[in-house]
């Protein structure tokens, strides 16, 4: 539910979809996007009343770095994409507010 709400959210903002839920053997990427030519990498997090750290504050370093292999291997795989930028942006959703979407949330080494 909030991966869908994140992904039409960034498309109201002119982002493109390239792939949703993409699965390997080092982790998942949420969402896949293009912004005008760079590839996004977006993770999408809900945190809810009670939680201990924010939505944002909840992608870890060892998230990122699964993240970021992940991300390489969509990379090898499609290796148009590979020669071109790439980011990593978070969409956090607090409760029922409004999302905060977070580009460049993180760099990373490995891609």
């Amino acid at each position: 539910m909030w991966e869908r709400r994140a992904e039409q959210w960034l498309q109201d903002q002119g982002l493109h979809t390239l792939r949703r839920n993409f699965l390997c053997r080092v982790g998942e990427l949420d969402l896949v996007m293009n912004d005008c030519g760079v590839t996004v990498f977006v993770e999408v997090r809900f945190r809810g009343p009670g939680s201990h750290v924010s939505a944002a504050e909840s992608v870890s370093p060892h998230k990122q770095l699964r993240l970021a292999r992940a991300a390489g291997m969509f990379l090898r795989q499609h290796p148009a994409l590979a020669a071109g930028a790439c980011r990593f942006d978070v969409v956090a959703f607090e409760q029922e507010q409004q999302p905060r979407w977070i580009r460049n949330a993180f760099e990373s080494p490995v891609v």
